[in-house]
């Protein structure tokens, strides 16, 4: 899932919350649960409506002294992120080293937590710390908390840490990879563009009897379409068949996406038809993926139909929706739509590129449009994602 937004997290703050308070109600009287429960909700929302980070970080950790307030993993990924985003890194280690004293720390879910957090925060030198400190504080060291420390590596952009840690801890630790391992080792190579280091990683899982699963191939293919090696992700798909793997949506959107830039509609349309047969469900990554085939292909009335048809379809429009068919509305003179669009991208907060909303406003003061240009340039001033967007009149 990654990181959400203060919004996202509040409405499933409230939801946990609420799942909590019924649970504890049933068992320890409901009054005092719901009041404990009603402090931890304020101080979710309190923590959410800081704007001042360094506050944000000393409410955290006043709050974090209640164990229910830790239970809260997504007021952690987002105070998380917050910080990291404002190179705060000082206050995230003060943050982890604050809950080392806690109860918690001896259970390795817990701490898998936090490295996992010290990841997504760009800080490996201090899941790194955190992994080799877990014995004294007296925390197991087992495959998840190695798992843990390897997706720490990647997600801090040092894939190159991972093969070097698989083969120094699993032996130094006693401990067996699992599937999730080896994955997060394909992937690391993967990222590092060995691919064909990637593929000798499944060959070794068979000869660990580890079988690989639709994931572990779904990050192959992934690398070699994006590595232009079409004939390698096809024998791929062939060794998925020969192991009865089944391929998923995820599978099928990798090879959409390959192909969509190059104008291919009528295999994507083939794909989704697919899809549908093998009991899968296109999803807005299909779609996008058919919208950008027709729009490379030049058709664009058929991508205006795949769009208009996406609620039909239980999709939603998302960024990469909008990235891709505002610009070709403007380049077929479709400029009304492509004004909605543009307007409805940032109602919706979908947070397309500054330089597809330029675009809009270039070519409406072309056509002499200059009040829709305004209006356009108005609506992105006024939204919650302003200083995101870049925009000015010629």
């Amino acid at each position: 899932m990654g990181f959400l937004t203060p919004t996202r997290l509040l409405r499933h703050a409230n939801r946990l919350s609420s799942a909590f308070v019924s649970s504890a109600s049933s068992s320890t009287g409901g009054s005092s649960s719901s009041s404990r429960s009603s402090v931890v909700s304020k101080m979710v929302n309190d923590i959410l409506k800081e704007r001042d980070l360094d506050q944000v970080a000393q409410k955290f950790l006043a709050s974090s002294e209640l164990y229910r307030f830790r239970c809260k993993h997504l007021i952690y990924a987002v105070t998380f992120r917050r910080l990291a985003a404002a190179q705060k890194f000082s206050s995230i280690e003060q943050i982890i080293d604050a809950h080392k004293k806690y109860q918690d720390i001896t259970s390795e879910g817990f701490a898998v937590r936090l490295i996992t957090l010290c990841g997504k925060s760009r800080m490996f030198d201090q899941a790194r710390k955190l992994f080799d400190e877990l014995v004294q504080l007296n925390c197991p060291r087992t495959v998840k908390s190695l798992n843990a420390l390897l997706s720490a590596a990647v997600d801090s952009g040092l894939p190159e840490k991972v093969p070097e840690l698989f083969q120094k801890l699993p032996s130094e630790l006693s401990i067996t990879p699992d599937h999730i391992t080896y994955n997060i080792l394909i992937l690391a190579h993967c990222k590092m563009g060995r691919l064909d280091d990637a593929v000798s990683v499944m060959e070794t899982m068979d000869a660990k009897g580890v079988e690989p699963a639709v994931i572990t191939f779904n990050t192959i293919v992934h690398g070699f379409y994006g590595a232009n090696r079409f004939s390698d992700a096809e024998k791929l798909w062939e060794k998925m068949a020969e192991r009865n793997v089944s391929p998923d949506v995820v599978t099928f959107n990798e090879k959409m996406q390959a192909l969509a830039p190059e104008g291919k509609s009528g295999e994507v349309l083939q794909l989704i038809d697919e899809m549908r047969s093998r009991g899968l469900k296109p999803d807005i990554f299909s779609f996008n993926a058919l919208i950008k085939a027709y729009c490379s292909d030049g058709n664009i009335e058929e991508a205006k139909r795949v769009f208009t048809d996406l609620a039909t379809n239980d999709c939603t429009p998302n960024w990469r929706t909008y990235q891709t068919i505002i610009p070709y509305l403007c380049e077929h003179a479709e400029l009304d739509l492509a004004l909605k669009l543009a307007k409805a991208s940032i109602y919706q907060r979908c947070r397309v590129g500054s330089e597809v909303l330029q675009k809009v406003i270039d070519e409406l003061i072309k056509e002499s449009r200059r009040k829709d240009a305004e209006e356009l340039l108005e609506v992105a001033s006024k939204s919650k994602d302003s200083a995101t967007y870049d925009l000015k009149l010629p």
